[in-house]
C-alpha cells in the first residue's frame, strides 16, 4: 500500500510533538519525588558508586515472595533508572524466603551485598546474614559462601538488617540485630568471615536504649553517629533515633528521634540509610514510609530528603516531604 506524502508527514509531525512533549516533561521534573521510584520497596541501602547514586531496597512483599531484589541508579538524585533483579535466590541455594534489607559495598573493584534471608525464629534453622559478590554496582550476584556468614542468634540479636561500615583506618564492621538487641563484629578482610577483636570477643553488644532494628552508622568531624529504628514496622509509629559516640563501640546514649511519621503526608517513616555528597558537609537521609492510603504492611515506598545538623553537631528533625530533593550531581 502507498502512503500519502502528507499522511507521513502528519505523522513524523505527531510523533515529533510526542517526542518534544517527553523532553518537556523530563525538563520540568526539578525534583526527585516522593517516593523516588514505583513500586513497593522498603528497607533501602543507599550508596555512591563512580559517580552514582544507588539504592538498594527490599522488595516489599510477604516472606514468601520476597526472593529478589532490584536497584536503582540515579546520577543526581531526580532521575532513577531500574535494575531488576539483582539477586535472587536462584544464586543463594540455602535462601528460601525473606531476603531483605541488604547492606552493600565496594572493596578492591567487587561490590558485596550483604543481606539477611529465611527469617529464622532459633539456631535450628538454617539462615541468617548472607554475603553475595558481583563485578558492578548492579551485579549479578552470587553467593559468596554457600552458607549465611552469621546464621545464629548471639546475645539474642536475630541476625537481619546489617550494616556495614569501614573506619577511616580501612577496617570493616558489620552492625546488625532485630528483636531490640545489636551486635557489632569485626569482617575478615576478604568478607569470608568475622574475627575476634584485639580482646577476645567477637559479638559485642552495643544496643542503645529503644532500639529495635535497622542500625547505620557514620563518621562526621571525628565523631560516630549511630542511628537505629524503632517502634513496630507495621506500625504508624515506626521511626528513626540516633547517639553520638567516640568509638564504633560507643556507649551510644539514645539523644532523640530525627525522622517520624507526618499525619499530612505518610506515615511508618524508617529503615533508613545515609549518603553524604563526597568532600562536602551535605547529607541525605533515604527511608520508607507508608502512604496514607495505605494499611498493608507491605505497602511502603522508598524516599528521600536533606538532612541537617545544628551548631553542636546534633541531628535535626527530618520534615519529610512529598516533593523530595532537587537535582544534585556528583562531580
Amino acid at each position: 500500500m502507498i502512503i500519502p506524502k502528507k499522511l507521513v508527514l502528519l505523522a513524523t509531525f505527531g510523533a515529533a510533538i510526542i517526542i518534544s512533549e517527553n523532553k518537556a516533561l523530563a525538563q520540568e521534573k526539578k525534583t526527585s519525588g516522593n517516593p523516588i521510584v514505583e513500586g513497593w520497596y522498603a528497607d533501602p541501602e543507599a550508596k555512591i558508586f563512580n559517580k552514582q547514586y544507588w539504592v538498594y531496597p527490599t522488595y516489599s512483599a510477604k516472606y514468601n515472595d520476597q526472593v529478589f531484589m532490584d536497584a536503582f541508579s540515579s546520577p543526581d538524585l531526580v532521575n532513577w533508572t531500574k535494575h531488576p533483579r539483582i539477586i535472587d535466590t536462584a544464586a543463594v541455594k540455602w535462601a528460601k524466603r525473606a531476603m531483605w534489607a541488604p547492606a552493600v559495598t565496594e572493596k578492591d573493584g567487587k561490590y558485596y551485598i550483604f543481606f539477611g534471608a529465611n527469617d529464622i525464629q532459633n539456631n535450628n534453622e538454617v539462615g541468617g546474614i548472607g554475603v553475595a559478590v558481583g563485578d558492578k554496582p548492579e551485579g549479578p550476584f552470587k553467593d559468596l559462601l554457600g552458607k549465611p556468614l552469621i546464621g545464629q542468634i548471639i546475645n539474642k540479636a536475630q541476625p537481619i538488617d546489617q550494616f556495614v561500615f569501614k573506619d577511616d583506618d580501612g577496617q570493616y564492621y558489620m552492625i546488625y540485630g532485630g528483636w531490640g538487641q545489636c551486635n557489632i563484629v569485626k569482617l575478615k578482610n576478604d568478607f569470608t568471615g568475622i574475627e575476634p577483636f584485639k580482646d577476645g570477643e567477637t559479638y559485642k553488644l552495643i544496643t542503645p536504649k529503644d532500639y529495635v532494628e535497622g542500625p547505620v552508622m557514620f563518621k562526621r568531624k571525628g565523631k560516630y553517629y549511630f542511628m537505629w529504628s524503632e517502634g513496630g514496622w507495621t506500625g504508624p509509629d515506626y521511626r528513626v533515633a540516633y547517639a553520638i559516640g567516640d568509638s564504633p563501640f560507643g556507649p551510644f546514649n539514645r539523644i532523640g528521634t530525627i525522622l517520624k511519621q507526618d499525619a499530612n503526608i505518610a506515615t511508618g517513616a524508617g529503615h533508613h540509610s545515609v549518603i553524604q555528597v563526597p568532600g562536602k558537609d551535605e547529607w541525605y537521609i533515604v527511608y520508607h514510609r507508608r502512604p496514607l492510603t495505605e494499611t498493608d504492611g507491605n505497602h511502603r515506598v522508598t524516599c528521600i530528603d536533606k538532612m541537617y545538623f545544628d551548631k553542636d553537631g546534633k541531628i535535626l528533625p527530618v520534615k519529610i516531604t512529598n516533593e523530595g530533593v532537587t537535582a544534585r550531581k556528583i562531580k
